[in-house]
């Protein structure tokens, strides 16, 4: 409901419970801070939503085994608040990290991989590091198609993404290619005036732009401002 001050009131009084109920480590303390951290990080509170996952990990770390899926999660919540805050580094190392329990617990080719990876990329795009961000978003995509269905939106999420490095690599008969990829998709799985086929139409726009193709920008551009 968006209540956040009555949602952490309620956490807060659970948590007091549990530390009083249950021992010191018990998997349902971490339960509790990842909650409180949750509510802090929605409030924007990110310096409180850190403290409260990195203890809720603190306690996972000891009550759970090295590779429990609960330990990818909080390493994932806490890059999640360094990336809100700008800190790529630190969020690179916890996404990294959660990647790497992942890839142990779950299948290859699983779904929730190639979030991660996506994630990763999305680090290494605000860093700077183009090549490093598409080859994450490659594999990112590559997992997708194995796992999704062929028109899947996740897969025009991916083609979009791609198309936006090589957009600032300056590559933009690719970057043109998996933007034109991501809007067929969304073509067909989206309703005809959604949101994401005028960022798509917008997409393109500034790639023809680019290329000085501008009556296909404007074409583009005022498919976009129409829907």
């Amino acid at each position: 409901m968006g209540e956040y001050s009555k949602a952490l009131s309620s956490y807060e009084r659970s948590l007091e419970i549990r530390k009083i109920a249950l021992p010191q480590n018990h998997p349902e303390l971490a339960t509790s801070y990842n909650n409180i951290a949750s509510v802090n990080d929605n409030m924007g509170e990110y310096s409180k939503a850190l403290s409260s996952y990195e203890r809720s990990l603190e306690i996972f770390k000891i009550a759970l085994s090295p590779n429990h899926p609960s330990l990818a999660i909080s390493y994932n919540n806490i890059a999640i608040v360094y990336y809100q805050t700008g800190e790529y580094s630190k969020a690179l190392s916890s996404y990294e990290r959660s990647l790497e329990i992942q890839k142990i617990a779950l299948p290859q080719n699983h779904p929730s991989l190639a979030t991660f990876y996506n994630n990763i990329a999305s680090v290494y795009d605000n860093m700077g590091e183009y090549s490093k961000a598409l080859s994450s978003y490659e594999r990112s995509l590559e997992i997708r198609k194995i796992a999704l269905p062929q028109n899947h939106p996740d897969l025009a999420t991916s083609y979009n993404n791609i198309g936006m490095v090589y957009s600032k690599i300056d590559e933009y008969s690719k970057a043109l290619s998996s933007y034109e990829r991501s809007l067929e998709i969304f073509k067909i799985v989206l309703p005809p005036n959604h949101p994401s086929l005028a960022t798509s139409y917008n997409n393109i726009g500034m790639v023809y732009d680019n290329m000085g193709e501008y009556s296909k920008a404007l074409s583009s551009y005022e498919r976009s401002l129409e829907i």
